[in-house]
């Protein structure tokens, strides 16, 4: 059985593209990243793959193309079973499901409000963005990870975002430490694990290309 050709087509600002990568260095797969240039045009290869939204990640398995990075995740954990990034149980994987998709529809957002913010950030923004990392927290509790003491599906989809944060934090004026410490415990223990290090880049380098866009924005 010949080795299956593995491709992201990737950006190396996007949690969305590190999920993929994460979930990929986890089941120990080799692959190719492909980086798009998303401002100066991008490939023929991008718009073919993915024609509705026409954004990264893409995987490619052997030409076939997957879009949505959370969609991703969950094609290559049902793909390559070991080790498995989801609880043994219908009823742990249904609640890491749910947290997977709170995730999506809250802390990207949250953390828009507060990056694209002209001038001073409003207190609301700040208020909500820090209620949603508390309800993390809570759902974390004293465990290890989400889904206990095994790094698995929720941690995946939630640590690259993560790497906004420090961009979040110098332009909303508080830091995550101070307001969730068990949360910044879990992201410190999850960012020493090899599959995340080297995929989630220096916060600092985070912090200049959203200033960047800012820019591009016309904000700042």
């Amino acid at each position: 059985m010949s080795k299956a050709k593995l491709v992201i087509l990737d950006c190396w600002v996007s949690p969305f593209c590190m999920r993929v990568k994460i979930a990929l260095n986890e089941k120990g797969l080799e692959y190719e990243a492909q980086a798009e240039d998303l401002f100066g045009g991008k490939s023929e290869l991008l718009l073919s793959s993915n024609p509705i939204y026409k954004k990264v990640p893409v995987f490619l398995h052997d030409g076939k193309p997957l879009c949505e990075s959370t969609i991703i995740v969950n094609y290559i954990d049902e793909t390559w079973s070991s080790p498995p990034l989801l609880p043994p149980c219908s009823y742990g994987r249904a609640q890491a499901r749910f947290w997977a998709d709170f995730i999506d529809k809250k802390v990207f957002d949250a953390c828009g409000n507060i990056w694209r913010s002209k001038g001073e950030v409003p207190v609301e923004a700040k208020k909500e963005f820090i209620e949603i990392l508390k309800q993390l927290e809570e759902a974390l509790g004293d465990k290890e990870y989400f889904i206990g003491t095994t790094f698995g599906f929720v941690d995946i989809i939630l640590i690259p975002l993560t790497s906004w944060f420090f961009a979040v934090e110098k332009i909303g004026g508080f830091t995550v430490e101070a307001e969730c410490p068990k949360f910044s415990n879990w992201m410190k223990r999850c960012l020493q694990r090899e599959s995340v290090a080297k995929v989630v880049p220096p916060s600092e380098k985070v912090y200049e290309a959203v200033l960047m866009f800012r820019k591009m924005q016309g904000i700042d």
